[in-house]
């Protein structure tokens, strides 16, 4: 491969926000380089989303979903995002997922959309893939991409940005506009960085997550595009609110995987130690269907009282056992794993870090402050979740920006000229030996622990305080070895790990109000 791409448009993340657009663009004829970490193009967010994503139910309209997103996010959702979303959502997953890629949704005996209720939905308008939605999407996805033109990179890292205001070797363009011409990207087989020179560039790198001890996200979860974004100095908001999952499944020995809301929107209760159901004692209205956010800390007062490490889901009570295997297949199979038989038996859950409502800030088309820069998905903040994300509203926003990035894209790329490669220095790699995993790993550990003990689901400002001290501390460390060794994926997911931490626990220090899922006690 040439140590320099030369495209029209460079997409970082192959999720249904990345992958979407990457289709869009290509179909109009752009040259388009799509680049993913993994090595078999499926880590991604979109995945692992178990849950289903918004279509239209019976006697719905976008005023009425409008109204849901709008309660969910504690009065702080961009009202022009939300029309967006509300008027254009159910077409294009009927236009895009359904007629183009040819997803199969579940559907009832006849024949039509099944369509279940989540937390915080007025009524049920979810669509669902068994409980694989985002697999099913993905796999669709993976497969319109390997019959067309689009130049698949996997096992590519992004480093950082390319920015001719800091990078080009024309010093004078300093006094430009600040502009987005592509990334370095890091080769992980070839252990090698390339420029990827393009006229425009999509951040589509997903979540978060791992930046915290107990997480729903995969590995590479990381905060990377949140990081880089800053780096080049895009605007970038609402990050003090991190969505907890209430359901992910609890056992020493497992990773947390979710338990989908769709389990207790099928009719599953949280119960405690003792049995009980308890969440009409935190939400008299919506009970276990209560918005994220509520159901989350209630979890967590409960576990406080009764001195517990979890609670658990009562699913069996509710549904027969032949029902359950077959419209949770996966997650039987996957709590069974772990002698836990959720046909017959209650699912110990906790809480766990979910979803990033904040992020780099975007107009109504995916454009950040950056010229050229466009982000989509987990990694931008639209401000459709406000303080608090709907269910199943993730899925559909990313399917929604991919198509609006694409059309202003596909608009304006004739005025943008490809930028001159020789003014865009090749990769100086300074290190001089390979990092040493151990420290890698410790670091690592040391900002998910900080993140879950003192910017978790609930905050005060001695620990948000400590935690800034802390992680900026652990930042000048990292910056260090960041600069003495080779450059890894390990490395610059510290690296972006360390920068994202800090930019959510100053966000939380900042707002001294509780609202949706940033929740202080003082």
């Amino acid at each position: 491969m040439s140590e320099c791409i030369e495209t029209d448009v460079l997409v970082l993340g192959n999720g249904i926000a990345g992958g979407i657009a990457a289709i869009l663009l290509a179909e109009k004829g752009l040259q388009v380089t799509l680049v993913t970490k993994s090595n078999d193009s499926q880590e991604s967010n979109t995945y692992f989303a178990q849950g289903g994503i918004i279509f239209k139910g019976e006697n719905d309209s976008p005023a009425l979903l409008a109204k849901d997103i709008k309660r969910a996010g504690a009065g702080l959702c961009n009202p022009l995002a939300v029309d967006v979303i509300s008027t254009e959502g159910p077409d294009l997953v009927k236009n895009i997922l359904i007629d183009k890629l040819k997803i199969k949704f579940d559907k009832k005996g006849n024949n039509t959309l099944s369509f279940v209720a989540e937390g915080g939905h007025s009524i049920a308008r979810i669509i669902h893939s068994t409980d694989a939605t985002g697999y099913a999407i993905q796999m669709a996805i993976n497969d319109y991409i390997a019959h067309s033109n689009i130049e698949l990179l996997k096992g590519h890292t992004a480093v950082d940005l390319l920015a001719p205001h800091h990078h080009s070797l024309d010093r004078l363009q300093v006094y430009d506009p600040r502009s987005c011409v592509g990334a370095y990207l890091l080769d992980q087989k070839n252990k090698k960085v390339i420029r990827c020179i393009a006229k425009k560039t999509i951040l589509a790198t997903g979540g978060l997550g791992q930046i915290y001890l107990r997480t729903t996200n995969p590995e590479g979860a990381r905060g990377d595009g949140v990081a880089m974004a800053y780096r080049m100095g895009t605007r970038v908001i609402n990050n003090q609110f991190i969505q907890f999952h209430p359901t992910t499944f609890f056992h020493p020995q497992a990773s947390r995987f979710l338990i989908s809301e769709a389990v207790r929107g099928a009719g599953a209760r949280l119960v405690n130690a003792d049995g009980k159901p308890f969440m009409q004692n935190y939400n008299t209205e919506w009970k276990d269907l209560a918005p994220r956010d509520i159901v989350s800390r209630s979890i967590h007062e409960e576990i406080l009282k009764q001195g517990t490490t979890h609670v658990f889901l009562d699913l069996a009570s509710y549904m027969p056992a032949s029902k359950i295997k077959t419209e949770f297949p996966n997650i039987y199979k996957k709590c069974l794993e772990y002698g836990v038989d959720i046909a017959n038996e209650l699912i110990p859950v906790v809480p766990a870090a979910h979803y990033a409502c904040g992020g780099v800030w975007v107009d109504e088309f995916g454009l950040t402050t950056i010229n050229s820069l466009y982000a989509i998905g987990e990694v931008a903040c639209t401000g459709l979740h406000g303080a608090n994300r709907l269910a199943s509203t993730s899925l559909l926003e990313g399917l929604v920006w991919a198509k609006r990035s694409a059309e202003d894209i596909i608009k304006t790329i004739k005025e943008t000229p490809l930028p001159k490669k020789k003014n865009i220095p090749p990769w100086r790699d300074v290190g001089i030996a390979d990092p040493d995993p151990a420290l890698i790993n410790q670091d690592m550990s040391s900002i998910k622990n900080i993140m879950w003990n003192y910017v978790g689901l609930v905050r005060n400002h001695r620990r948000l305080e400590r935690a800034i001290r802390e992680l900026r501390n652990l930042e000048n460390e990292v910056e260090k070895f960041y600069r003495r060794a080779k450059v890894t994926d390990d490395l610059i997911g510290l690296r972006n790990a360390v920068r994202t931490s800090i930019i959510i626990a100053n966000s939380a220090w900042e707002d001294r109000r509780s609202r949706g899922c940033h929740y202080r006690e003082n």
